[in-house]
């Protein structure tokens, strides 16, 4: 719990500049950048708290380019993070779940070496009921030559070629939880001052955990390997014993509790959606990064999740992620679907 007459407490900012200061050779480059997404998170956090008052919940009356009807916080939280961050001088492009293409650098501003990938507001269509929604985002180092605009090939990495990875839950409180390679960690926004404040250090997801994550609406489209697995995380197989099935439909919420409490968040292929639903550069990579600093794991059903070389913008994945022992269960059950 925050306690705000201890003199220990750690700013984001001052937490981001101690971690710099441990590595002689950063430029600090990705500071700014992580600098720059928590003043977004911020204003993002203003907008969603507002919603209801200020006539901005419920459809646009838009597609975005996945063909989804787009929520007017979405395209609110995507012009937010753009602006926040396309003058910094550190990316050299960005992209985004709600944009088809590459969203450059303006002209007049400079460009750096990173690249960053993001997911506005997932889980935007909850907020008419107020559930939690978040913002996830992934930080890649360009390969292209030059300093110039970036590319598709600066975006299309592997997942373990991250750099930087994060998301924000905008829930009973707001909260950001980031990696920058050195562990996971997460900061509650404390509104009284405009400040993330250090609440969560070092987070280490459970090895076992205890909460099942999933759409059982698909069932009858799943894989009979996939239903196998679903039996055991139910301890209906008398393997194990029965995980609490907490499904919000909301991946950040999903997530972020099963990272906290221990449990796996699972969206299988299935047979209308072979190729699976999630996003994998700005949903699944970016998560897994954080997973596995934390001490658990992330897969497709097939392999690690990270070592996937994408080959589109807006590649869908199936994703296993949460507790360490509970995604590896997923890939030896699921070996029969390979």
């Amino acid at each position: 719990m925050l306690n705000h007459s201890d003199t220990s407490i750690v700013t984001i900012d001052r937490f981001i500049i101690e971690q710099e200061a441990k590595f002689p050779e950063a430029t600090g480059e990705l500071s700014g950048i992580l600098y720059d997404l928590a003043v977004a998170a911020k204003m993002i956090s203003s907008k969603v708290r507002r919603a209801g008052l200020i006539d901005i919940l419920g459809a646009a009356g838009s597609e975005n380019v996945q063909g989804e009807n787009q929520q007017k916080l979405d395209i609110i939280a995507n012009a937010i993070i753009t602006k926040a961050m396309d003058h910094g001088g550190r990316l050299c492009a960005m992209a985004s779940e709600e944009e088809e293409g590459i969203i450059p650098i303006p002209p007049q501003f400079k460009c750096g070496k990173y690249v960053l990938l993001f997911d506005p507001l997932d889980g935007s269509s909850n907020i008419d009921v107020n559930v939690p929604v978040g913002t996830i985002f992934s930080v890649l180092r360009r390969v292209t030559a030059g300093t110039g605009q970036g590319s598709k090939e600066d975006m299309l990495q592997p997942g373990l070629a991250q750099v930087a990875a994060g998301y924000v839950i905008y829930g009973s409180s707001t909260m950001m939880v980031y990696s920058a390679g050195h562990g996971a960690h997460g900061f509650t926004l404390d509104p009284s001052i405009g400040e993330f404040l250090l609440s969560h250090p070092n987070i280490r997801i459970p090895a076992v955990g205890k909460y099942l994550s999933v759409n059982d609406s698909y069932e009858r489209d799943w894989s009979e390997p996939v239903k196998a697995l679903m039996r055991r995380y139910r301890g209906l197989d008398g393997k194990r014993d029965p995980m609490n099935v907490r499904y919000v439909g909301s991946l950040v919420a999903d997530f972020h509790r099963n990272l906290l409490g221990g449990g796996v968040f699972v969206y299988p292929a299935n047979r209308k959606a072979p190729t699976g639903k999630l996003r994998l550069l700005y949903e699944c990579n970016p998560l897994a990064f954080i997973c596995e600093q934390a001490g658990g794991a992330a897969a497709d059903g097939k392999r690690r999740l990270m070592d996937v070389a994408p080959t589109e913008l807006h590649q869908r994945s199936p994703l296993y992620i949460g507790s360490r022992d509970d995604v590896e269960t997923a890939l030896r059950i699921l070996e029969d679907d390979r």
